[in-house]
């Protein structure tokens, strides 16, 4: 047998642990059906001086993911709570996710200058236990 072919022979194992094992557990992300927590999605839009739907309710522990869509302008949304500020392109949906990690209520605002109703578009995130 030639010096190549040893060579070839006693790497096979790790050869194939190479090839098959290491593939397989880059891809082993949690699904749904694995125990990872789907998200509790809403849509959400943002126009003339109000966020619809409001108030938003979700559970504490929720991973949430607002799907947000601007339909007159450009707006903002500033949830300080849960360090979020996005800005919003007119017509373009945008998702923005957090985690639920507090209860109560708290206040979200558009954070981009919209109008001379500006400074009233607000909205209401109720996190309930």
């Amino acid at each position: 047998m030639s010096m190549n072919c040893k060579i070839i022979v006693k790497r096979w194992p790790l050869l194939m642990f190479a090839a098959f094992v290491l593939p397989a557990l880059a891809q082993d992300t949690p699904s749904p059906a694995q125990g990872a927590m789907p998200a509790h999605e809403i849509q959400l839009t943002a126009k003339k001086y109000e966020f619809s739907p409001d108030p938003i309710r979700v559970k504490k522990g929720e991973h949430v993911r607002l799907i947000i869509t601007a339909t007159d302008r450009d707006h903002g949304i500033k949830l300080e709570a849960f360090n979020i500020e996005q800005k919003l392109k007119k017509g373009v949906p945008t998702t923005v996710e957090f985690t639920a990690d507090k209860a109560g209520r708290f206040s979200f605002k558009c954070s981009v200058h919209c109008g001379l109703g500006h400074g009233g578009m607000k909205g209401t995130l109720i996190v309930e236990e």
